[in-house]
């Protein structure tokens, strides 16, 4: 996406798409691309699950709640969403981590979260 060179996933190959509906990203793009701006590193395309969203809201980060100021929809269960790779890894510790898109999720992600811990939750289609 940057410098016209294609942003890679976690497997290497080109990054693909995470969700339009929603539309996702950081830069809401549909991808999880990142950049020095992106200080949460929103690079994790997951299919959000009832559990994560309820352990992501209990430390304190609401994403089934709609926000309109925002133009955000709010998230339900299956959606895809750029999640932060922190928040991720630190639902995977605690046995919440929804599947991952390993096609869509930025390489960036392995500098906090192991390539073995996402294929452990690779969603297949």
């Amino acid at each position: 996406m940057f410098d016209d060179v294609p942003a890679k996933n976690v497997l290497g190959t080109d990054l693909v798409t995470c969700g339009t509906d929603p539309m996702t990203g950081f830069f809401r793009d549909g991808c999880c691309n990142t950049s020095a701006m992106d200080h949460g590193v929103h690079t994790v395309c997951a299919r959000v699950t009832e559990a994560f969203l309820t352990f992501s809201k209990a430390r304190g980060n609401d994403l089934s709640t709609p926000r309109p100021e925002f133009q955000f929809p709010g998230l339900n269960p299956g959606d895809k969403w750029c999640l932060c790779a922190a928040r991720w890894a630190e639902a995977y510790e605690a046995g919440k981590a929804p599947k991952v898109v390993l096609e869509a999720t930025h390489e960036a992600t392995l500098s906090i979260v192991p390539l073995e811990a996402l294929k452990q939750h690779a969603w297949v289609a």
